[in-house]
């Protein structure tokens, strides 16, 4: 009886000086030190990629798209009903994520696309510009997958170029050297497609037109 209770203390003992040294290595030395490392290789990824303006406040991250609702002021992203409205540049609100699935030829998706087709070519027809159908790249009517791509292409920035000249009052050539500063090659120079981050275009349009 007496080595039984012995033997069972014994290994009590050794289990909870295991869990002791498990707890200590894998819920303490383990994450210090994965978060040592991720800040000091990858700050700003681990971080979450935050974006800040000229003030140095966070106003969103990179990853994450945000919409400018009507505010003709800015650069618009993709279409996406998952996004939360942002008309100041500061702050974002995410609602949901996910892609509507409708087939190609669904009814309800190409009356989306036309409506959508019909606002871009409304909301960017200025004094002096009027922009042409064949002009509207396809992430321009269409969301991404995500619904919540931070990036259209540089020809949808492009096309929006003298809308937002003329908004901020700026010259043409000032906004187009602004996307043109602001436009991201492909990934190691062969994976996917050039491409422009809409918030870090937006921030770097609204320190422009602070100046």
């Amino acid at each position: 009886m007496n080595t039984s209770v012995g033997n069972t203390a014994r290994l009590l003992g050794a289990g909870l000086r295991a869990l002791l040294v498990l707890t200590v290595i894998c819920g303490v030395i383990y994450p210090l030190a994965v978060t040592a490392i991720a800040q000091a290789a990858f700050n700003d990824k681990a971080n979450g990629s935050e974006i800040k303006n000229t003030e140095g406040r966070v106003v969103g991250s990179s990853l994450i798209g945000q919409s400018y609702g009507d505010d003709l002021r800015w650069f618009q992203g993709r279409p996406a009903a998952g996004l939360g409205e942002n008309t100041i540049n500061t702050q974002y609100k995410l609602l949901i994520s996910g892609a509507s699935n409708k087939a190609a030829d669904s009814p309800d998706l190409l009356k989306s696309v036309q409506e959508a087709k019909a606002k871009v070519l409304a909301d960017n027809t200025v004094p002096g510009y009027t922009p042409r159908e064949a002009q509207i790249p396809a992430d321009a009517v269409t969301s991404s997958g995500s619904g919540l791509d931070p990036n259209i292409s540089p020809q949808y920035a492009e096309l929006q170029v003298h809308r937002v000249a003329e908004r901020n009052k700026l010259d043409v050539s000032r906004v187009e050297k602004l996307v043109k500063d602001n436009t991201e090659g492909r990934t190691l120079g062969f994976m996917g497609e050039p491409r422009v981050n809409v918030l870090k275009l937006n921030t770097a349009l609204e320190a422009l037109a602070a100046k």
